[in-house]
């Protein structure tokens, strides 16, 4: 079973990390990576089912924190797939099987409003912010 990481303990806006402690203690990660080592992890719910991956960590530039991260489904070699702005804080990270666990049903994902990749919404808008959190139940990063 799986241990939440020392001093990983979710705080309003933060990602949990579970998984047991690193071979080698040195070096980056847990708690601090980098955005490409994340990028293209695979996104699970806790039912095991397969959700998407992790195609982007989007950045809230002026005020230096991880506004969502986009999670990809669907398609074929990345053409047709749908787009969906998941909440940072939506997310767990699972150290031993690398990747995430996003805890809603396959059909809530489903449901939930998507995107393509030639149509992005505009992500600055805070009222389509607050939306997104409050359908993945989490509370504004900001």
């Amino acid at each position: 079973m799986n241990q939440p990481l020392t001093g990983a303990g979710q705080a309003q806006g933060q990602t949990n990390i579970v998984g047991g402690p690193k071979a080698d203690p040195s070096g980056p990660g847990p708690q601090v990576m980098a955005a490409s080592t994340l990028e293209g992890n695979d996104v699970y719910n806790p039912a095991g089912e397969e959700l998407g991956s992790i195609q982007e960590i989007m950045l809230d530039v002026p005020h230096g924190r991880i506004a969502y991260a986009v999670l990809s489904r669907g398609g074929i070699l990345g053409i047709g797939d749908k787009l969906y702005a998941i909440p940072w804080s939506a997310l767990t990270l699972d150290t031993d099987r690398k990747c995430f666990v996003l805890n809603v049903d396959k059909e809530v994902l489903e449901n939930a409003e998507g995107f393509d990749k030639d149509n992005w919404p505009g992500m600055a808008d805070e009222t389509w912010a607050r939306g997104i959190h409050q359908y993945y139940n989490q509370p504004p990063y900001w």
